[in-house]
């Protein structure tokens, strides 16, 4: 998403997208990151991850623990799809004119990277500590190692680009606590009439200023 400016509404009405500079903003870098680490993720435990040793039960290479695997693919999957609809969102997000609806949806997105964050977290600690109790004699010919080694791997890279995304929408999510209204124009502004000025009510003498008696005279103040 943009930066902290991208909450004034006098930024929020620009339509026009080009793709070659979306691609190139470090955002949308960091989200094509999250989006094949996760995919890299879920892809190695589904097509590898599982072992079929003696019979028809597929048993997952972590420690033949299905909860390991089952937790991988979850993550993964709901990461995988995360980062797509915040991709989408990225794209659309220019458009939108409510200031209400940008503070939400950056809210959301902060508070998912946090929560996917942590969720991977806990991935790579389980899957590492799975994985190191897997003794040679479960998997025969190092059936599925390779899998499992990428898998935990890019746990540990997924946790370090979604903390990234989290802290890089922390900037955005303190002005939610700090904006304040945004005045109407400044009579003192160019193109904006004082109405302390003596000349402009005694220029229009049809026009009546409160207090005063129409056909007044009035004096400048020193």
């Amino acid at each position: 998403m943009e930066p902290v400016g991208s909450f004034l509404p006098g930024k929020s009405g620009s339509s026009h997208f080009d793709p070659v500079v979306f691609v190139k903003q470090p955002r949308t870098i960091l989200r094509l990151l999250c989006w094949v680490f996760s995919m890299v993720v879920f892809s190695c435990i589904v097509n590898e991850g599982y072992m079929n040793i003696g019979s028809e039960r597929l048993l997952c290479v972590f420690n033949k623990n299905a909860d390991a695997c089952n937790y991988g693919v979850t993550v993964g999957v709901v990461c995988f799809l995360g980062s797509v609809c915040f991709l989408v969102l990225d794209i659309y997000f220019p458009t939108i004119h409510s200031v209400r609806l940008r503070r939400r949806a950056t809210l959301i997105d902060m508070v998912f990277s946090a929560l996917a964050s942590f969720l991977w977290f806990v991935g790579f600690c389980f899957l590492a500590n799975q994985w190191q109790q897997t003794t040679e004699e479960e998997l025969p010919l190092a059936q599925g190692s390779d899998a499992a080694r990428a898998a935990v791997a890019f746990c540990f890279f997924s946790i370090l680009t979604w903390v990234r995304d989290t802290w890089g929408g922390s900037g955005c999510v303190d002005t939610l606590f700090t904006m304040t209204a945004y005045p109407g124009p400044n009579p003192d502004d160019a193109g904006f009439p004082n109405p302390d000025d003596a000349s402009l009510w005694n220029s229009r003498p049809d026009v009546i200023q409160p207090g005063i008696e129409p056909g007044t005279v009035v004096t400048p103040v020193v």
